[in-house]
């Protein structure tokens, strides 16, 4: 395995990806690690991420300086570099020039990190800081117009060091540099495959549960369905599923996850029609963070409740994914602006009192996709686009009613199919239409309207971190606003969102 340090870089987890790309497990722990906890781990190569910081700083980030002792290959990249060089003897000071983006990287020195690549290659830099002089032993391998040191090394000790990021599409050679570090220098197996990772987790969650009764709570999304079929190959009929209908689910998504789970896979399944109480608690509600909180706090009282009705229950499942893991364990880069709560439900575990079972933990989104795959579940489901735990109710803009989301849920439909239909829905992050608060005029069979207005919202991500509207065909566009408006009584105008995030989020609310 290796370990990736993190010191606070926005590409963090992109180095993550990058790795286990290549079939090599890795994980990312805070710059707080101890020795200890590190040489537990036995990585086979430490990779020090960038980072906002400058060195030279009191309260820059720093991790355990007997790193350097443990006779293991190491990578810095950006900050991961200055803090190498800083802590071994060099100097790092602030640039006269700073770089950001595109450069022209110079390799001085083929080997090491540079095994195979081009003697001239583009790479993306993003540094306001530069190595004024490097450690003893340290040679300069690569160079850039504006920064003498845009690489260096200590063969020896088989230290590493990049100033650009190799992990971006941006830097032309980047993933050769990486697999340049993983196999020659650090001589790791490519053995981090999906089919190992479900014969593993089944034994983890065997030893763990042993013969305790575990719940889940089930939404019938890709990562709930992926933990649900993982824990019941290992403990069989000790899991219970608790499926809550909230009122705000799509077109028969209730009765396709009974189907599903119930019927086909006959995992115990105990189904909640709540939809009048979530409703009747959401009346009046026009805010979408009080929208958001009433959905979590109503769904905690109907989850808990059933739990209580199941004898026996010691343990709490959740599908939470490794991004949810990192963030939570990031100390470095003080706080963040809540833009939106969560869409995932939380506050579980503290008021049921259950010992946890997450085993999805150390997979991101992509993984968990091939691990239902691997577990049978169907391509419809283990590449369903993400949908919000509040459902529809934040994609209905002011008060959600049961007659706003019959008017939702048929133009939802509509788009939905047209988009397979073109054979778009996969290349979609997601895909969705929302009810607005507004009304305009219309005309229809001669007569005046004054009718809802809706609109479609597609985006193009890798990872929901940042995304781009999605360019759909305009005879696309054309055929689902004919059918929304001439199928969906009460609808007589369609728009399209052209905003990427940022600077707008993908949902509305």
């Amino acid at each position: 395995m290796i370990l990736i340090i993190d010191f606070g870089s926005q590409y963090n987890q992109l180095i993550a990806r990058r790795v286990r790309e290549h079939s090599v497990y890795c994980q990312i722990e805070p710059p707080e690690i101890d020795i200890e906890r590190i040489k537990s781990l036995h990585p086979e190569g430490i990779i020090l991420s960038g980072g906002p910081a400058s060195i030279y700083e009191k309260k820059s980030p720093r991790t355990a300086s007997g790193i350097f002792e443990l006779g293991i290959p190491i990578l810095g990249i950006c900050y991961g570099l200055q803090y190498m060089v800083d802590a071994l003897g060099g100097e790092v000071i602030r640039s006269k020039k700073r770089e950001y983006g595109f450069a022209e990287l110079t390799v001085k020195r083929d080997g090491g990190i540079f095994h195979g690549v081009s003697g001239k290659t583009k790479c993306w830099m993003s540094h306001g800081d530069t190595i004024g002089r490097l450690p003893r032993g340290f040679t300069i391998t690569a160079s850039t117009p504006n920064t003498k040191v845009a690489a260096a090394q200590h063969a020896t000790r088989r230290l590493y060091g990049l100033q650009f990021h190799p992990e971006v599409v941006h830097t032309a050679e980047g993933k050769k540099m990486l697999e340049n570090f993983l196999f020659p220098i650090c001589g790791c197996k490519r053995s981090w495959t999906m089919k190992a990772f479900v014969r593993e987790a089944v034994e983890e969650i065997k030893s763990q549960v042993g013969d305790g009764r575990v719940i889940l709570g089930l939404s019938g999304g890709v990562d709930s369905s992926v933990a649900a079929l993982l824990i019941h190959r290992a403990v069989g009929d000790r899991l219970t599923c608790v499926f809550v209908d909230n009122g705000v689910l799509r077109e028969g998504e209730a009765a396709r996850v009974q189907e599903l789970f119930k019927k086909h896979f006959r995992i115990n399944l105990r189904f909640i029609r709540a939809g009048k109480l979530f409703l009747k608690k959401l009346k009046g509600v026009a805010d979408p963070e009080r929208k958001r909180k009433i959905i979590g706090r109503t769904f905690i009282e109907v989850f808990d409740r059933e739990a209580h009705r199941i004898r026996d229950v010691r343990y709490l499942a959740q599908g939470t994914l490794y991004p949810d893991v990192i963030e939570s364990q990031s100390t470095f880069g003080g706080p963040s602006a809540v833009i939106k709560s969560h869409h995932n439900v939380g506050g579980l575990p503290r008021k049921m009192k259950l010992k946890l079972v997450e085993p999805l933990r150390h997979l991101f989104k992509d993984e968990v996709r091939l691990v239902g795959k691997e577990l049978g579940l169907p391509d419809e489901l283990v590449w369903r686009q993400p949908f919000p735990g509040p459902g529809l109710a934040i994609r209905i803009i002011g008060e959600v009613t049961e007659k706003r989301l019959a008017v939702l849920r048929k133009a939802d439909v509509i788009l939905l199919e047209e988009i397979r239909a073109d054979n778009l829905y996969r290349k979609l992050w997601q895909s969705f239409v929302v009810l607005l608060p507004l009304k305009s005029v219309g005309i229809m069979g001669d007569q005046r309207t004054y009718e809802n207005i809706v609109a479609i919202r597609a985006v193009t991500s890798d990872d929901a971190m940042t995304a781009d509207w999605a360019r759909l065909p305009h005879d696309l566009l054309g055929r689902i606003s004919n059918r929304i408006i001439n199928e969906v009584r009460g609808v007589n105008r369609v728009v399209y969102d052209i905003s990427s995030k940022p600077p707008s989020t993908i949902e509305w609310e």
